[in-house]
């Protein structure tokens, strides 16, 4: 649901704007490429000027599932979406430091806010923010010491544009998984579990789910009080990730553990934190020798 409503946003706000009057037969590559330029020149409706290239991306995507789409029931003779050429991105991946983390977790621990504790359940299991708050204590086995993630939430938009809760899917099938429960939270989660009166693990004073916002907001507050240069909360999932791969955990298990689609995403997104790592273990060997 999250992704129609994000691809429908799309389609209204840049493509149907710019290239919806076109006839499919005369949408060419060029036309197509033109646009593209279009949109990384002055394409952001906020300011009029550049968009930034994941976002132009997203665009991309939206046109070429479109354009397949078309050539599969016959709509257009050839599928040109191949021959589009998307915009170079630099995903930067950033994390925590060992003491940012250290210091993150005793806020959390000493803090007596028992929702916080989401915040270390992320620094320990990698799981994304929609995951966290969606997981319910019916999906955690304390006996086979397993946490099962089958859904996600985020925030949707009221008619009266308010927000309410949508829980759905998580992100992708690879997204549905089953991971380890780190044995140190073990203690932390069976007492949560004794004081809290709901069925949500991360929950409100009063036993409700917490919206995604309110939950990031959250987060930037608690860095803002431990004087940590703020990053958002998906920084954490990338500090597990980055933690684990320093503890020396292979790329297809990490994947797994990350609901990425294979390893190839894994270490793709991950590739400096595995050439320390590789770095590391080679200094250690000379070493030795």
């Amino acid at each position: 649901q999250k992704t129609y409503v994000r691809y429908t946003e799309i389609v209204r706000q840049h493509i149907l704007k710019q290239i919806g009057g076109y006839e499919i037969e005369t949408l060419t590559p060029l036309v197509i490429q033109q646009y593209i330029m279009r949109l990384l020149k002055s394409g952001n409706l906020k300011t009029g000027g550049a968009l930034a290239p994941n976002s132009v991306n997203s665009v991309v995507t939206v046109l070429q599932n479109s354009l397949k789409s078309a050539y599969a029931v016959g709509q257009i003779k050839e599928n040109i979406a191949g021959k589009i050429v998307r915009p170079r991105t630099v995903e930067k991946v950033t994390s925590f430091t060992v003491a940012e983390q250290k210091k993150i977790e005793k806020e959390v621990f000493t803090a007596n806010k028992p929702r916080l504790f989401g915040i270390v359940l992320t620094l320990y299991t990698g799981m994304r923010i929609g995951e966290v708050l969606a997981l319910e204590w019916s999906d955690v086995d304390f006996k086979k010491g397993l946490i099962s993630i089958t859904k996600s939430c985020h925030d949707g938009l009221k008619p009266d544009g308010g927000l309410k809760r949508i829980t759905d899917t998580p992100k992708t099938p690879n997204s549905v998984r089953t991971i380890p429960l780190p044995r140190q939270l073990v203690p932390h989660l069976r007492e949560l579990k004794k004081k809290s009166s709901s069925k949500y693990v991360v929950a409100s004073t009063v036993g409700n789910c917490v919206a995604v916002r309110a939950y990031q907001r959250s987060f930037e507050i608690c860095l803002k009080k431990l004087n940590i240069p703020h990053q958002g909360f998906h920084a954490l999932r990338h500090t597990f990730a980055t933690r684990a791969i320093e503890c020396g955990m292979d790329v297809k298990t990490l994947s797994e553990i990350l609901g990425h689609k294979n390893a190839t995403v894994t270490l793709n997104k991950y590739v400096h934190s595995f050439m320390d790592h590789k770095k590391e273990m080679m200094n250690r060997v000379g070493r030795l020798l």
